[in-house]
C-alpha cells in the first residue's frame, strides 16, 4: 500500500508555509481599499499581487478536466513543478528517482540541481519501460518515477497496462508527464487519479495551447501531494498577466482545437513526404507534435539544414537515438519550407 506520509522529506512535514496578504483575505468581487500588502496604489494592471491560488484559472481548468480545485497546482511552467516535486519529496544525498531514457532532459538537471541520484532504465527498442527491471531496481529511497507520455524525444505514447502495473507495484510516487497529451487519440491519466493515489500528471500550455512564452504549468494529484506542494511554492509563483492570458487562452477551446488538428494534419503530410527521402532510415510512430526520424548521418544533415536557415533538433547523442533528428510540426509554409529543404541536400 502506499503511503504518503513515508514519501515527504522530513523538513516538510511540519513546514509552516509563508501566508501572503492575498493568502488571509480572499476577494469576493466587492470594492475594497486595499492597504494590507504594502503595494503601489495606483492602477496600471499590474500594481496589485496575483493570486497566489490562481482561483479563476483553476475554476476553469478543474470544470475543464473534471476534478476539483484542490487536485491542481499551478506553476511558472513544467520545470517549476517538476522541482516542487524533488523539494517535497527527495531527500539531498539521500535519496533517488528513476527516469526512462531515452526522455526530456530536464528529469536529469533536476537530480544535479537537488543532489538527487538519477537511476536509469532505458526504454527497450520499442521505447517502452522495461517494468520487471524499473522495480527490481528501485529501492525504500527511490522516491519518484517519471514516465513522459508520449514521450519526448521519441513521440510514441507508453503502454497503458505497463503504466498500470508500474503505478500498482512501485512504491513512490509515479509522475506521468503528458506534455504532448492533447496530440495523442489516447486519453489523459486524469481520470485515474482517484485509483491511484501515488499518481502524479504534469500538463503545460506550451504545447497545444500554443503559450509557451508565458510560462504556466499544471500539476494534477491527488490534495494531500497537493497540499504538500502548496507549503513550498512560492506564493506568487504565477504572475498576474500570465493568469490573464492563460485563461483568454483555456476558455477559447474552439481555437486550440483547430490549431491541434491543422497541427496533426501537418504531421501527416510531412510523415508522408519523409517516406521519399533517400537518406531517411526510418520514421517513428508518433502521437506528439513532432516527428522523431532515423537518418544516415544526422550532425551532417542538421548542419546542411541550417544553411539553409532550417533549425531542426539533432538527438543522436540520446540512448537508442543514434543518427535521429526530430522535427516540430509547423505552419504549413513552415513545413513546405523543410520538405524543400530535405529533397535538396545530397
Amino acid at each position: 500500500m502506499f503511503s504518503l506520509d513515508t514519501i515527504i522529506r522530513e523538513n516538510i512535514k511540519g513546514l509552516q508555509p509563508y501566508s501572503s496578504a492575498r493568502d488571509e483575505y480572499v476577494s469576493d468581487g466587492s470594492t475594497m481599499v486595499f492597504l494590507d500588502a504594502n503595494e503601489n496604489p495606483y492602477n496600471n494592471g499590474v500594481n496589485r499581487y496575483p493570486d497566489p491560488q490562481q482561483r479563476s484559472l483553476k475554476t476553469v481548468l478543474a470544470e475543464q478536466k473534471g476534478i476539483s480545485l484542490e487536485n491542481i497546482l499551478l506553476g511558472n511552467g513544467s520545470d517549476e513543478v517538476l522541482d516542487l516535486l524533488f523539494r517535497a519529496f527527495c531527500e539531498p544525498n539521500t535519496d533517488a528517482i528513476i527516469s526512462l531514457p531515452p526522455t526530456y532532459g530536464m528529469y536529469k538537471v533536476l537530480c544535479n540541481i537537488n543532489a538527487i541520484e538519477n537511476k536509469e532504465v532505458l526504454l527497450t527498442k520499442e521505447f517502452q519501460p522495461d517494468v520487471e527491471a524499473i522495480l527490481k531496481l528501485a529501492t525504500k529511497n527511490t522516491k519518484i518515477l517519471f514516465i513522459c507520455s508520449p514521450n519526448n524525444p521519441t513521440g510514441n505514447t507508453i503502454s497503458k497496462n505497463k503504466i498500470s502495473k508500474l503505478l500498482t507495484n512501485f512504491k513512490g510516487l509515479v509522475v506521468i508527464d503528458e506534455a504532448y497529451i492533447d496530440f495523442s487519440e489516447d486519453e489523459s491519466w486524469v481520470s485515474e487519479l482517484v485509483n491511484y493515489p501515488n499518481l502524479i500528471i504534469t500538463q503545460t500550455l506550451s504545447k497545444a495551447y500554443g503559450m509557451a512564452g508565458i510560462r504556466l504549468g499544471i500539476c494534477l494529484a491527488s490534495r494531500e501531494i497537493i497540499t504538500v506542494l502548496n507549503k513550498i511554492k512560492p506564493p506568487y509563483n504565477v504572475n498576474e498577466l500570465t493568469q490573464k492570458k492563460a485563461l483568454e487562452r483555456v476558455v477559447d477551446k474552439t481555437s486550440v482545437t483547430t490549431e491541434v488538428q491543422n497541427i496533426l494534419k501537418e504531421r501527416d503530410s510531412l510523415i508522408n513526404a519523409l517516406q521519399d527521402i533517400f537518406y531517411v532510415k526510418e520514421i517513428y510512430p508518433t502521437n506528439a507534435n513532432f516527428v522523431l526520424v532515423k537518418v544516415d548521418d544526422a550532425t551532417k544533415r542538421y548542419n546542411q539544414l541550417l544553411k539553409k536557415g532550417i533549425v531542426v533538433r539533432n538527438r543522436t547523442t540520446q540512448a537508442l537515438c543514434e543518427n535521429t533528428l526530430r522535427f516540430t510540426i509547423g505552419t504549413i509554409q513552415e513545413n513546405n519550407a523543410l520538405i524543400i529543404a530535405l529533397k535538396e541536400l545530397v
